[in-house]
């Protein structure tokens, strides 16, 4: 019996308490007398920028995104420090999902939580931001590996994907700020089910992807293409995802080892 209101409760609970701690690359060269003292952390942070300690994070997004993730994921994982009725794993960097949570508090299930992160739409020539919009369409899954056969267990990832009871994300949403060292404002935490955000859009034209609504709005509300989960994998798994060489090669092997 999953228990995924709980899970969606405690989640969204979590990410409420969460604040953005990444606000620059630290260097080891500054500009002061030593030694420094600070009052708070808010002391210690200006002190340090003024005296030239920070460099500013990635604008880049993917560079960003993973510097929101890793915080994200530490930040999680301090919150079941403890609790001896949750259980949860960190993913691989590049592997699926970025956290795994289990336990007697979510019904003894398994839940695939990922961690996503889009910067709201600007314009190219102006720079003035769209509110409602994401630059480019969220990722949700790759297509023609573990999404496209379930059932079997891929590199990088815990179990199959239908050994999961649920499949959630927590999408951070963030104005770019080209202007500050930290580069973003305007921060923003979205927990929902996967299928609830999905679109009918691929979030790639040149990659095997799934993508997600760009309409922030439908985004925190989770109203996605989809009326319910069955039709987002129906539609999704019917879709006619492109296999390379090397995933072929890799989804014999399962396919054998199965056997």
């Amino acid at each position: 019996m999953t228990d995924l209101p709980t899970l969606l409760t405690w989640l969204r609970d979590a990410c409420a308490g969460y604040k953005l701690e990444p606000i620059a690359v630290y260097r080891r060269r500054g500009d002061h007398s030593w030694p420094l003292q600070a009052d708070n952390e808010a002391d210690l942070e200006r002190i340090l920028d003024e005296g030239g300690h920070f460099l500013p994070l990635p604008k880049e997004p993917a560079a960003l995104a993973n510097i929101i993730e890793v915080s994200l994921v530490d930040y999680l994982l301090a919150q079941v420090e403890n609790r001896d009725d949750i259980t949860i794993q960190r993913g691989s960097e590049r592997g699926y999902p970025d956290l795994e949570l289990s336990g007697p508090a979510f019904g003894d299930q398994f839940y695939a939580i990922d961690i996503k992160a889009a910067r709201r739409k600007a314009s190219k020539k102006t720079g003035k931001v769209n509110p409602k919009k994401t630059q480019s369409r969220i990722t949700l899954y790759t297509g023609n590996t573990y999404f496209r056969y379930p059932e079997l267990r891929w590199p990088g990832t815990f179990r199959p994907f239908d050994d999961y009871a649920a499949h959630l994300d927590i999408i951070a949403i963030y104005t770019l700020d080209e202007d500050s060292k930290s580069r973003i404002k305007d921060f923003e935490l979205i927990v929902q089910e996967t299928w609830r955000i999905g679109s009918k859009q691929r979030s790639s034209k040149t990659r095997e992807y799934l993508g997600a609504v760009d309409d922030i709005d439908r985004l925190r509300s989770g109203e996605g293409d989809f009326a319910s989960a069955d039709d987002f994998y129906k539609y999704w798994r019917a879709h006619k995802f492109k296999i390379g060489d090397a995933t072929e090669r890799q989804l014999r092997k399962l396919l054998d080892a199965k056997k």
